[in-house]
């Protein structure tokens, strides 16, 4: 099976690594790509949303399956456009583009979960017409309050003021000053929900699914999850507090429910599906949804999947998922993502980065990375995720941090408490 991946992060190299070790794969290419993902196929020079020359590159290279990485294409309709008669004969890992908009609008995801009765915060959307009420809802509630910016704003559209000063702040900065461009016209506000964070994730055919490993992840830049969010500083897998009991709730309040609420409204769906969960006194309640895996979740969920990936793939398209084994490994998995200093705001590129061929106990994801004149250099805000696995979650950490030690770039930073909430993380 001739495969094009796309996508250029973490998640993306995770995936590459994992369709390359598949049994029926012939050739995997990969658009953009980024400096890791060359070591499991070939990167392209194609924009992963210049859908035109994805289809020209797939005709002309017999490609069977195209596997979406990032919300972009699929929230942009990738697999939409793919349903043409002389394409549709290319498989697409991808929901619908009616589908993606459970993370392409917070206020669609949330009319869907109404509708559905899943269980969720109370919110209110808000635009420039209605502002008014926003400064409303600030004087009737206490801080901490949610404010969502509802379109895609790559894992930073979510704030938590903690003063009513500050939201009345932050929401003029997204309508009226246009933050994150059209993505926070429109807004969505929450209850502040207080509890444990944690994800569960599906492979699903909109019809059938499958669990696959459950994760929790670190967003805020700095020790104690203070700080600006971030696409994520790091992830465990599994999560300490996550009982057979708990996965039993979810599934029956959450999961069934979006798939059966999928199928009432026609929404197909090939792909994963993310849960981010709060557990609040016993009781699940779902923070959002995103159609596709989770980065940095992707990087300790798929170390513990025991299956060919591929071979997932196709039982979805042939409806036998509700036989399929995934094989979840016992072993926990640890990742701690460096990032360049600076970011989640300005950083600089195009440092060279060393040592990674002195890691050999720890897996090594690249995010923005690049080869420039032979040179493997840094080209993003979040660069290399390195993982680590163990008898136990403890060890997993160990093991990722003592592959730390090994790597140096300029300005390299990272989070030194991963998984604090359960074992003082080590150096």
């Amino acid at each position: 099976m001739n495969v094009l991946l796309l996508g250029s992060g973490g998640r993306e190299c995770t995936l590459a690594w994992k369709i390359s070790q598949s049994s029926i794969l012939s050739e995997l290419y990969i658009t953009p790509g980024n400096g890791g993902t060359l070591e499991y196929g070939k990167n392209l020079g194609i924009s992963a949303s210049d859908f035109p020359a994805v289809e020209k590159f797939c005709l002309e290279n017999d490609i069977q399956l195209i596997v979406c990485g990032p919300e972009q294409p699929a929230v942009a309709g990738i697999w939409d456009y793919f349903q043409r008669a002389n394409l549709k004969h290319i498989k697409v890992v991808a929901p619908s583009q009616k589908s993606a908009m459970l993370e392409g609008s917070k206020a669609f995801a949330k009319e869907f979960m109404a509708a559905n009765q899943i269980p969720t915060a109370d919110y209110l959307e808000i635009t420039k017409d209605n502002l008014e009420k926003a400064y409303q809802w600030f004087e009737e509630k206490n801080p901490p309050f949610v404010i969502k910016a509802d379109g895609l704003a790559e894992g930073k559209g979510v704030v938590l003021p903690e003063t009513k000063e500050e939201a009345r702040q932050l929401i003029d900065e997204f309508i009226l000053g246009g933050k994150f461009g059209t993505s926070s016209e429109k807004v969505v506000l929450e209850e502040f929900l207080d509890g444990m964070e944690f994800s569960i994730f599906v492979y699903t055919n909109g019809s059938q699914y499958v669990l696959l490993p459950n994760a929790k992840d670190y967003k805020r830049r700095f020790e104690g999850n203070k700080g600006l969010n971030t696409g994520g500083m790091g992830c465990i897998s599994p999560v300490p507090f996550i009982d057979k009991a708990l996965i039993e709730q979810v599934e029956s309040k959450v999961i069934k429910p979006t798939i059966e609420g999928l199928k009432k409204a026609q929404m197909p769906y090939t792909g994963f599906i993310y849960f981010g969960l709060i557990l609040c006194q016993n009781e699940a309640k779902v923070i959002e949804y995103n159609c596709r895996l989770g980065d940095p979740e992707t990087e300790v969920i798929l170390p513990r999947t025991n299956c060919d990936l591929l071979a997932l793939f196709q039982a979805g398209f042939d409806n036998k998922l509700e036989g399929f084994e995934v094989g979840i490994s016992e072993k926990a998995a640890a990742t701690v993502m460096l990032v360049s200093d600076g970011y989640p705001e300005a950083y600089e590129k195009g440092f060279p980065i060393t040592g990674i061929e002195n890691v050999h106990q720890a897996f090594v994801f690249h995010a923005g990375t690049m080869i420039k004149d032979y040179q493997l250099v840094t080209n993003g805000g979040r660069v290399i995720a390195v993982t680590g696995m163990g008898e136990n979650l403890k060890d997993a950490l160990s093991k990722s941090y003592d592959a730390i030690e090994r790597i140096r770039f300029k300005g390299m930073k990272f989070r030194t408490d991963i998984g604090f909430e359960f074992y003082p993380s080590e150096k």
